[in-house]
């Protein structure tokens, strides 16, 4: 890990610094919301977050470049050749912010040679911060308390799913029509941003099928977790792990996010 004990807990206080500034707006009547090229909503939040992000991993680890969704217009003949880089989503689920549901969060990880390393999530209204990564697993700590330890669960009789408030429903029924026989039921929660990918880690859910499109910040903080939790987020067509950084375009493909290993994948019916 070429990050030290040291590093983390300052990582972890870049985060929660970044979520400061996003409770700042929040707290506002108006977020001064306007729109990207490709529509998608940008408030003063996600600038601010960008902003303390930057500046705090510029100071930490200054010889590892940074690709955040605010500042991705970086060419990949130049980022091809990272070996290790910071991906950052300043505030993911900028439209649950816009909304006032509290299901936003800050995500950074850290990759080498296309895979997550590293990846803390920080959940700013409920100071709720998960990390994990390699040889350091997955942990779970709130306004202070003492971290614990996650993991994911096995595979029950019911099988809870995770889904998206505004995609996905029908596809996630028929993709999962083929195994609903080996369960006594199906549970579908609804939740934004990366928290469905941590309810996972936790143990609280069993899969998260994502059949639309995303980019690579919105899932690398929380494949690390998942991983160090000892689940898996993969690329629903060919189902391996998610790389990241080795294409031009930074939108993944579909993908799937499991908590049991044993999960029957090869299954479910596209």
């Amino acid at each position: 890990m070429p990050i030290d004990n040291q590093q983390l807990e300052q990582l972890k206080q870049i985060a929660r610094d970044a979520g400061q500034a996003i409770m700042q707006v929040y707290r506002r009547e108006e977020f001064g919301v306007r729109s990207k090229e490709d529509d998608s909503p940008l408030t003063e939040a996600d600038l601010a977050a960008h902003r303390v992000i930057e500046a705090g991993l510029a100071a930490l680890t200054p010889e590892i470049p940074r690709l955040s969704e605010e500042a991705a217009a970086i060419p990949f003949e130049q980022r091809r050749n990272w070996q290790r880089f910071w991906c950052i989503d300043p505030l993911d689920g900028t439209k649950e912010f816009i909304r006032r549901n509290d299901e936003f969060t800050v995500n950074i990880a850290l990759i080498e040679q296309g895979a997550p390393l590293l990846g803390l999530i920080y959940v700013p209204p409920t100071g709720t911060l998960y990390w994990g990564g390699r040889e350091l697993g997955a942990w779970k700590q709130r306004d202070g308390q003492p971290p614990r330890a996650i993991h994911c669960r096995p595979l029950g009789e019911i099988l809870t799913v995770i889904a998206s408030r505004r995609h996905g429903e029908d596809r996630n029924a028929t993709l999962l029509a083929g195994i609903a026989d080996q369960f006594n039921g199906i549970d579908t929660t609804n939740i934004g941003s990366s928290l469905k990918m941590c309810l996972i880690a936790e143990g609280k859910a069993d899969v998260y099928p994502r059949l639309f499109p995303t980019s690579e910040w919105d899932t690398a903080a929380a494949q690390a977790i998942v991983e160090a939790a000892g689940g898996r987020l993969v690329d629903a067509e060919r189902l391996e792990p998610l790389r990241y950084n080795q294409r031009e375009s930074l939108e993944n493909p579909w993908f799937l996010v499991i908590g049991d290993p044993a999960f029957p994948l090869n299954q479910l019916d596209y």
